[in-house]
């Protein structure tokens, strides 16, 4: 099977299922999705050792993105990239599916390319616990935490992502909000939005809030369309929320324009939080309130992690960084008479 019949089965041209193949970000999701089946069901295996004859393995960094559509990441992918150009060493992108098995990926790269180190931005811990194993070289996870996984080349950099969320709430609730949605995210207990969740739920606990998960919270892939759907689903289902939660700027951003379509106004009629602090947040109307990960913090002990271990064999590296709430414009504090 070549990709010209990929293309024919699929209904793509070719130059867009090369574009997938190479991990390419500027493809649609559904168009991604209908090329990785036909890839799924026909067993096709491209012949990336001849893609990169001519390149040289062995020397360089390989960077791994989680995601497509996540600002975050683009922003840590430019700062990474930066300071491993500033320390002389050459590092390749590839950009995954948010729901792909990037630990599998890394393994076929290792076979192919020989990295000398591999940087995640993003991860399921859960497949790093099952497959991890089999790669050697040393690297750090970005965003996640591999702390209690225990591999001796594997270091990881996170935020507090139960914390954060937790401050989130604290945040809502002191400026009297008590019906609060919770939109985006995979829940599953090894992804970081099951964090952000879970700090949520036990913050609602504690101040006696109200939270019934299967009618305040709606799940959703990390995306501005995504999120747009999915903001509509939970106001359908509960339409007296005051503020919505969103698990990224990203998601936050489509939430906001599916309740401007809806004739409300943020944060007039309903208030609305994102996370990340992704730059944009600050440009939209009106201004985010968010999380703000230290994206620069992030970059640097990654960076100076990776290379330290490479050079060194140290043992792994498992650190928080510090995030700030940035109240923003968009959330409004709500007196007694507006629950009556």
């Amino acid at each position: 099977m070549t990709i010209k019949d990929i293309a024919r089965l699929s209904g793509c041209g070719v130059a867009t299922v090369s574009r997938v193949l190479n991990q390419h970000p500027d493809v649609s999701e559904e168009t991604r999705r209908k090329v990785l089946a036909v890839i799924e069901e026909y067993g096709f295996q491209p012949n990336n050792n001849a893609k990169h004859l001519k390149q040289q393995a062995g020397t360089g960094i390989t960077i791994l993105v989680k995601g497509t559509q996540n600002m975050l990441f683009a922003d840590l992918v430019e700062r990474v990239q930066t300071l491993l150009q500033e320390n002389d060493r050459e590092a390749v992108v590839y950009y995954l599916d948010e729901d792909a098995d990037e630990v599998g990926y890394a393994l076929q790269l290792c076979r192919e390319r020989k990295p000398m180190g591999i940087l995640f931005l993003g991860g399921d811990v859960e497949m790093f616990g099952s497959e991890f194993y089999g790669i050697s070289v040393p690297c750090v996870l970005l965003t996640n935490t591999a702390r209690e996984l225990g591999f001796e080349n594997l270091s990881s950099l996170t935020t507090d992502d139960g914390g954060a969320a937790a401050q989130v709430i604290d945040f809502l609730a002191e400026r009297g909000h008590r019906r609060i949605g919770i939109l985006g995210g995979n829940w599953t207990c090894s992804q970081i939005s099951y964090r952000r969740l879970r700090g949520c739920e036990r913050t609602f606990a504690r101040l006696g809030l109200p939270f019934d998960q299967e009618r305040q919270c709606e799940p959703c892939r990390y995306s501005m369309g995504e999120a747009y759907a999915a903001t509509l689903r939970l106001l359908d289902r509960c339409p007296d929320l005051t503020a919505i939660f969103a698990l990224s700027d990203v998601m936050a951003m489509g939430t906001i324009r599916a309740l401007r379509d809806l004739g409300k106004r943020v944060p007039e009629d309903i208030s609305v939080v994102g996370f990340d602090g992704i730059a944009m947040a600050n440009y939209s109307v009106p201004r985010l309130a968010t999380v703000r990960q230290d994206t620069q913090r992030l970059a640097e002990r990654g960076v100076d992690v990776l290379l330290h271990n490479i050079e060194r064999k140290n043992r792994p590296v498992h650190e928080v960084v510090p995030f700030q709430l940035i109240p923003g414009e968009s959330v409004a504090r709500l007196e007694l008479s507006d629950f009556i």
